[in-house]
């Protein structure tokens, strides 16, 4: 049968996520380079894995899926006794399973869209040689620190959003954390002491040392 191929772009926060979780489960994949153009690849083959034209897309046998935080689903059920466990403790116990999936919904519902905005205004407009919008900026740091206030609570209690043990919801947060640690909005996490701890907990693990490589 065929291997696991994602089709993306190495530097893609929603590409970084798929390869986490695939570094996290040790899975052997080829990674096929996409080339982006205003996010998006329209050529047909990459368009019959995705008819969005987005990346990533994700390919393993005959299974076809887009959309990363599907994809990173699929593997860890998939590939639940390989690798690290993403998921919780007890997987078929459902009320935690909803705990994760409501800390998964936040991320990508609260969390991601501000970041992945800082992101593009601190770190890829440069890269495209565009100029950072500081208004923008503050305007996105200021609700961004509200989510994070809420982090906070939540991280006095545990040691990770969904619980005490590392999943999934953790795992997603960690491409946008990476880049934004490395920007002056890195003053949002290390202020709050139990987010700065858990982004020092989440961003030091093996996986995502790799996607930095």
């Amino acid at each position: 049968m065929a291997g696991i191929k994602v089709f993306g772009h190495a530097a893609s926060i929603s590409t970084r996520r798929v390869l986490l979780t695939l570094h996290e489960k040790n899975l052997d994949f080829e990674l096929v380079h996409v080339d982006l153009k205003d996010g998006e690849h329209k050529t047909e083959s990459f368009l019959s894995h995705n008819p969005f034209g987005k990346v990533p897309a994700f390919e393993d046998g005959d299974l076809k899926l887009f959309e990363s935080r599907a994809i990173t689903q699929y593997i860890a059920h998939r590939y639940e006794g390989q690798g690290t466990n993403l998921l919780q403790p007890d997987s078929k116990n459902l009320a935690q399973y909803a705990i994760m999936a409501m800390g998964m919904q936040v991320e990508a519902h609260q969390f991601d869209p501000l970041a992945s905005k800082l992101a593009w205004e601190h770190v890829f407009k440069l890269i495209y040689g565009l100029t950072t919008d500081q208004a923008v900026v503050a305007e996105e740091e200021a609700k961004l620190a509200k989510v994070l206030d809420v982090y906070e609570a939540r991280l006095k209690e545990f040691k990770y959003l969904a619980g005490d043990t590392f999943t999934l919801t953790d795992l997603h947060h960690i491409p946008a954390v990476q880049y934004l640690l490395e920007t002056p909005t890195k003053k949002l996490f290390t202020e709050r002491p139990h987010v700065n701890k858990w982004v020092a907990e989440i961003t030091k693990r093996p996986a995502s040392q790799k996607i930095l490589q």
